[in-house]
């Protein structure tokens, strides 16, 4: 009787079983790898984009603005603008002064 030297066809359960885990293994090296690259690559490319952005900024602060004029400070000859249109005001309110009469000496007012 001649001597069998294994299982001859198809494997066995645990020939699959061992087959499917080798195949799954692979699979996962393999997608982990391709994620790794990936996020190497967007780590690179975040880098020269902020290099970049570094390089392009100026050296220097620009200088502020500036300040705009005070409505408080007075004009030339001495007519303090604000007190002037809170005494038209008041008096428009009061009803001393028609609608008219208010936007023109608000409007002379102001130049």
């Amino acid at each position: 009787m001649p001597l069998r030297m294994g299982r001859v066809g198809r494997p066995g359960l645990l020939g699959a079983v061992a087959r499917t885990a080798v195949i799954a293994g692979t699979a996962t090296a393999t997608s982990n790898a391709v994620d790794n690259r990936a996020r190497r690559r967007n780590a690179e490319q975040q880098a020269y984009a902020d290099q970049q952005m570094t390089a392009q900024q100026p050296a220097y602060a620009p200088p502020p603005p500036p300040p705009p004029p005070s409505a408080r400070a007075p004009q030339p000859g001495g007519v303090d603008v604000v007190a002037e249109l809170t005494k038209l005001s008041e008096l428009h309110q009061a009803g001393a002064l028609s609608d008219a009469e208010f936007a023109s000496a608000k409007t002379k007012l102001l130049g």
